[in-house]
C-alpha cells in the first residue's frame, strides 16, 4: 500500500495547492485558462519531444505491449459508443469520453508506481509510448475535426495537423530525432527539459483550480460518470487480464505488468485537451479525480492478486 501511495501523493498536493489558490483568489480570474494554455503549448510539447527523442520504437514489439493496445483501443471504442449513442454527445466530446474512460496516467503515476511496484519502468514507458504514437494523435483528430468542422478539407486539416498542434508536432519532431539517432546539445536539452518539468505541476495546478467551481452533475452526467469510472478502473484492468492471460498466455511478471498498468486512473491530459479546444472540463475533471481516487484501492489489490 505505500508503494502505490508514493506515486499518489503528489498528484494530490499539488492538486489541493490549485484548488487552495483559486478558493483565495491567489493568481487571478484567468490562472486557469493560462495554465492549461501553457501546459498544452509549451510545457507538455516540451515533455513529449525529450520522451520521444530517448525512445525506442523496437520496445512496441512484444506480446505485453500489444495486450496493452487491445484492451485500451476496445474500452476507448466502447465508450466511443456510449458517447454517441446513450449520451448523445459531439464528436469531441466523445473523444473525450472515450480518453477518460482508456488513457492511463502512465507518466508522473506510472512510473513511480512502476519502480516502487515493478521494479522495472520498461513496459510503462513501452505503454506511454504507444499512447503518444497512436491515441493522442486520434484523439486530437476526432477533436479537431468537429470543432473545425465545415473549415476546409477534412483530408487537409488531419494532414496539416501535426504542424497546428504543439502536441503532436513536438512527438513528431522527439520520433525524428530518436530515428535519426541524433545527440541533442546540452543547450537545446536543458532549456527544453525545464519546461518540459513544469508539464504535469502546471497541468495538476489547473485542474485544482477547477474545482473550486465545480457544480453539481445532472443525474445523466452522474451516469455518464459512473459508466467511464467503471471501464478505466475496473473493466479495463479485468480485460487486460483476461486477453493477458487466456489470449497471450503470459504469466508472472510480464501478467502482472500489464494489469498495473491497465489499472492506472485516467491522465490529467484529458481535462488539459478539453480546456484548449474550449470543450466542457467538467466530466475529464470529475473522471480525472475519481479514477484517481479509485485506483489506489484497485491498484493495491492488482498488487495483492498479482504481485
Amino acid at each position: 500500500m505505500h508503494a502505490v501511495l508514493a506515486g499518489f501523493l503528489p498528484i494530490w498536493v499539488i492538486t489541493a495547492l490549485g484548488w487552495a489558490a483559486a478558493r483565495f483568489d491567489l493568481l487571478g480570474d484567468q490562472a486557469q485558462t493560462v495554465l492549461g494554455r501553457f501546459a498544452f503549448t509549451f510545457a507538455m510539447p516540451s515533455l513529449l519531444f525529450l520522451t520521444m527523442s530517448r525512445s525506442h520504437i523496437g520496445d512496441l514489439a512484444t506480446a505485453a505491449v500489444g495486450v496493452f493496445a487491445l484492451s485500451l483501443l476496445i474500452v476507448f471504442a466502447a465508450a466511443l459508443a456510449a458517447g454517441r449513442r446513450i449520451f448523445r454527445h459531439r464528436q469531441a466530446d466523445q473523444a473525450i469520453g472515450a480518453m477518460c474512460a482508456s488513457y492511463v496516467n502512465s507518466a508522473n503515476l506510472g512510473i513511480p508506481v512502476a519502480v516502487h511496484v515493478l521494479h522495472d519502468t520498461s513496459f510503462i514507458v513501452a505503454a506511454a509510448l504507444f499512447q503518444m504514437l497512436f491515441v493522442t494523435p486520434l484523439i486530437l483528430i476526432l477533436i479537431d475535426l468537429d470543432t473545425h468542422r465545415g473549415v476546409g478539407d477534412a483530408w487537409s486539416r488531419m494532414l496539416r495537423l501535426p504542424f497546428r498542434n504543439p502536441v503532436i508536432a513536438a512527438s513528431a519532431a522527439g520520433l525524428l530525432v530518436a530515428a535519426t539517432g541524433l545527440t541533442l546539445p546540452d543547450e537545446v536539452v536543458s532549456p527544453v527539459q525545464l519546461l518540459g518539468g513544469a508539464g504535469v505541476p502546471s497541468a495538476l495546478f489547473a485542474l485544482g483550480m477547477s474545482l473550486h467551481a465545480r457544480s453539481r452533475p445532472t443525474p445523466a452526467a452522474r451516469a455518464e460518470r459512473r459508466l467511464l469510472v467503471a471501464l478505466k478502473t475496473v473493466v479495463h484492468p479485468l480485460l487486460a487480464y483476461l486477453l493477458a492471460r487466456y489470449a497471450f498466455s503470459l504469466s508472472g511478471h510480464a501478467l502482472f505488468a500489464v494489469v498495473l498498468c491497465a489499472g492506472l486512473p485516467t491522465a490529467q491530459n484529458a481535462f488539459i485537451y478539453a480546456s484548449e479546444y474550449r470543450l466542457a472540463t467538467d466530466l475529464p475533471r470529475d473522471t480525472v479525480l475519481l479514477t484517481t481516487l479509485l485506483s489506489m484501492v484497485t491498484l493495491t489489490l492488482i498488487a495483492y492478486v498479482l504481485g
